[in-house]
């Protein structure tokens, strides 16, 4: 090989190499630590909490349980049907990152789960919560239940809502706007503060299962 080839060969190494590390950048995700996810309104608790055993019900009439909650990052809501703006823009967040996440690595998708849980089930049975949920997305799971097993289940996670009484027999429910994370061994790992953003969603959920 010739001084000159000797030339070319190693800038065309070089360029290949320059090339490579800007695909990298490009395409790959930064983890992020627990100061920085904080930082973005990530909350990891020190020790993950264990949740007792429950029984609701999921939007396709089977029982919603523990185990459901087992062998992926859920990422619980809960809202309401008739909420006019917190839960929809919750909810979309969810249904954006989710299609990020099958854009950039359909294998890790596979493990993110958005839930819905009602705070309202005066209004919101099993079909209207299904037609809700449906509208982000078909993996997407609505629960719902009597009011005071839904009551129970939030306050495992930290979650209040309450109904507030209004004009003509109408009413509004207020509530925690978290987005409740639950590990996948069932335990409750953390939430999201308000507001929610699709690059935090991800970038959440990719550092934590990347450290889990």
């Amino acid at each position: 090989m010739t001084g000159l080839q000797k030339t070319v060969s190693l800038c065309l190494t070089f360029v290949l190499v320059v090339l490579g590390m800007l695909v990298y950048r490009v395409t790959h995700t930064p983890l992020l630590s627990l100061d920085e996810l904080h930082e973005r309104g990530v909350v990891v608790l020190p020790r993950a909490v264990e949740i007792a055993p429950f029984s609701l019900t999921a939007h396709n009439g089977k029982t919603f349980e523990l185990a459901d909650l087992r062998g992926s990052w859920s990422f619980l809501f809960f809202g309401f049907t008739h909420c006019p703006d917190v839960c929809p823009t919750a909810m979309s967040v969810l249904a954006q990152a989710e299609l990020r996440l099958h854009r950039e690595s359909p294998a890790l998708a596979s493990g993110f789960k958005g839930v819905l849980v009602t705070v309202d089930p005066e209004r919101d049975d099993m079909e209207t919560l299904g037609n809700y949920v449906g509208a982000f997305s078909a993996t997407f799971t609505g629960v719902g239940g009597e009011l005071s097993d839904l009551a129970r289940f939030a306050r495992q996670l930290n979650v209040a809502f309450a109904k507030l009484p209004g004009p003509d027999e109408s009413y509004q429910v207020e509530h925690s706007a978290n987005i409740v994370i639950v590990n996948p061994m069932g335990h409750y790992h953390g939430f999201i503060r308000m507001p929610h953003r699709v690059d935090t969603l991800v970038l959440a959920y990719r550092s934590l299962a990347a450290s889990f």
